[in-house]
């Protein structure tokens, strides 16, 4: 039987909003665009450390793209690529989810 984490309700991720989720070691943020949920693994794919510096804030000031608040590179929402900065051509780890009552839930790690 696979077990779930709940992460948040979907409602608590403003539109063109994020959120950031600490779950036992692992570090999760979440982008809602156009009602759309996207999952991530908060790791830059440049240097390994978390993508924020103000909690829940992983978007740049137009909210269109997530930014690398260490060294400003820039990630499509959609697919988690780098599309300008010192990681281009890399990508975030997209985390696999499931919404289930409105909440957003990952499978438990063993």
């Amino acid at each position: 039987m696979t077990t779930y984490l709940t992460l948040c309700h979907v409602d608590e991720i403003p539109e063109s909003g994020s959120k950031g989720f600490h779950i036992n070691n692992d570090l999760f943020f979440a982008v809602k665009k156009c009602g759309e949920i996207f999952l991530y693994r908060n790791e830059c794919p440049h240097i390994g450390v978390p993508l924020e510096w103000v909690p829940d804030q992983f978007l740049d000031s137009s909210k269109t793209l997530i930014q690398c608040a260490n060294h400003g590179a820039l990630f499509s929402i959609d697919t988690g690529e780098c599309i300008s900065g010192p990681c281009s051509g890399q990508s975030l780890q997209k985390v696999p989810f499931e919404i289930i009552d409105n909440q957003i839930q990952i499978v438990a790690s063993n």
